[in-house]
């Protein structure tokens, strides 16, 4: 399995002094489908904005191979699509079909190729039909969809998504899930919804006080109510790990 993410010591310390990484070491292979848990103010946004460049830390960091630096920024935004916690920090156009064309206009793309992107895009998130609606005029969950769409249209290796399931009712919830289950991607995915990690992931990582605390199967892990307790986390309550059916 060849290597997407591969972090040892990373490290990093905002501008007033916070500590937020404190020595993250981290392998992730390709096609791999990977939980990034903890409580508030562990890191796990931090890292995330550490993977294409957003967040520059000491130690060592490379995506695919790419030592992430200043001088290879321009290369790593193109194969890691971050999809933020608010959609609406990813939609700015008059149309969904113009947002998601956006970046591969951005990329040297001409017209035509731009146009196969976004219908590309939107079909994998299930979001054709809404392609020349205002994104303001969509609800959550369809704002979530096309906020992924625009990162898919620029066709990322490595896919990141920070709080998918955030704000949303159980059927835009469940709607989500069915579409990232049939992306082809690397997938890194920042979450305190712990059933969800579970349907979505294979793997887990927590992090707690900037630093990897455990690594290992996501069930075994979130079936250690000892362990999540410890780090701040708990499934809720009556949930059945036993119950999950990953495709």
């Amino acid at each position: 399995m060849s290597c997407t993410i591969a972090a040892r010591g990373l490290c990093y310390t905002y501008p007033n002094g916070q500590p937020a990484l404190t020595g993250v070491d981290l392998v992730v292979g390709h096609a791999e489908r990977v939980a990034v848990l903890g409580p508030n103010g562990a890191g796990k946004t931090t890292l995330m904005l550490h993977l294409n460049g957003l967040l520059l830390g000491t130690g060592d960091l490379r995506v695919a191979d790419l030592p992430v630096t200043k001088g290879n920024l321009r290369a790593l935004r193109g194969m890691v699509g971050l999809v933020f916690q608010d959609p609406d920090d990813q939609l700015f156009m008059p149309t969904v079909a113009e947002d998601v064309a956006f970046g591969p206009l951005n990329q040297g793309l001409d017209r035509d190729q731009a146009a196969q992107r976004v219908t590309e895009a939107l079909d994998a998130v299930g979001m054709a039909a809404a392609a020349d609606r205002a994104p303001h005029a969509l609800s959550m969950g369809e704002r979530r969809r096309v906020g992924i769409a625009t990162v898919l249209a620029m066709r990322p290796d490595l896919l990141v998504l920070d709080e998918p399931s955030a704000n949303l009712d159980p059927r835009a919830r469940r709607e989500l899930l069915q579409v990232l289950d049939t992306i082809d991607r690397t997938l890194l995915v920042v979450t305190h919804d712990l059933p969800f990690a579970a349907r979505l992931c294979e793997r887990a990582v927590i992090l707690d006080h900037g630093r990897v605390v455990a690594d290992g199967p996501c069930a075994e892990l979130l079936a250690d109510t000892g362990l999540l307790a410890a780090h701040g986390l708990e499934l809720p309550e009556g949930f059945d790990l036993s119950l999950v059916v990953r495709s």
